[in-house]
């Protein structure tokens, strides 16, 4: 009996595909570049692309596609997302004015940490950060304290995935990437110095939920030859901390 079973993506693991071709900070992408980013043939692509417009997931541009008003709309509906940023505006925001540094707020999507706040600031390092976007997590402050205080299967999507270099002092072997985070365990917080790009070093807590697992990380991120990391610890620390009591975590600090 011939089987009816068909190999490879559904179409909506084709359009989900499509729609996750699309990247922070690209103000368009051609046809060609989402068929070649997702694997799905162009003229499939132009067809789910065109019935994606019709429901404003996407928006046809003259050089291409854009993402769609209706995608913002379904993300700010997202609980997670929206009581988090909510419950943390006001500590991102005394951190940001007593350090006078760009503070972050992010949360771990398998081997990425993804940027749901970014207050930044004038005459600081070209960061590598997008508001939305993503950065892998292996490279940043904030991705070492949410592997060190996340789940088991984090840091097992991290390795897997492999740990690719973003700058040369980022961490590409497992051993030397378990240590440190033992270190960050122990010490309740995380130094991030030239790994996400030169120029950059960052401090990093994580925001702990009720049962004492990291479900975000805040940190503060300035110049590497200024940013003095014992000096701003205790104000990363605090902002993090109150974050996790407003959050419900009532047990000690990471």
């Amino acid at each position: 009996m011939r089987s009816t079973v068909r190999n490879g993506p559904s179409m909506l693991g084709r359009s989900l595909g499509l729609l996750s071709a699309f990247r922070a900070g690209e103000p368009e992408v051609s046809l060609a570049e989402l068929s070649r980013r997702s694997g799905v043939a162009k003229p499939t692509a132009l067809r789910l692309l065109a019935e994606l417009a019709q429901w404003s997931m996407v928006e046809r541009t003259e050089r291409g596609y854009r993402l769609g008003l209706r995608l913002f709309e379904l993300g700010q509906t997202v609980p997670r997302q929206r009581d988090l940023q909510e419950s943390a505006t006001p500590f991102l925001a005394d951190l940001h004015e007593a350090t006078g540094e760009t503070v972050h707020l992010a949360v771990a999507d398998g081997a990425d940490v993804v940027y749901l706040q970014k207050l930044a600031v004038a005459g600081g390092p070209k960061i590598p950060s997008l508001l939305g976007g993503r950065m892998p997590a292996h490279a940043t402050g904030v991705g070492k304290v949410l592997l060190a205080f996340g789940p088991p299967e984090l840091l097992e999507a991290v390795l897997e995935r492999g740990l690719t270099r973003r700058a040369p002092r980022t961490i590409s072997g497992p051993g030397i990437l378990r240590a440190r985070l033992a270190e960050i365990r122990g010490a309740g917080w995380a130094h991030e110095h030239e790994e996400s790009g030169p120029g950059i070093a960052c401090v990093a807590a994580p925001v702990l939920g009720p049962d004492g697992v990291a479900v975000a990380a805040i940190s503060i991120t300035g110049w590497s030859n200024r940013l003095v990391a014992a000096r701003v610890v205790p104000a990363v620390r605090t902002a993090a901390l109150g974050l996790s009591r407003t959050i419900g975590h009532t047990g000690p600090a990471g």
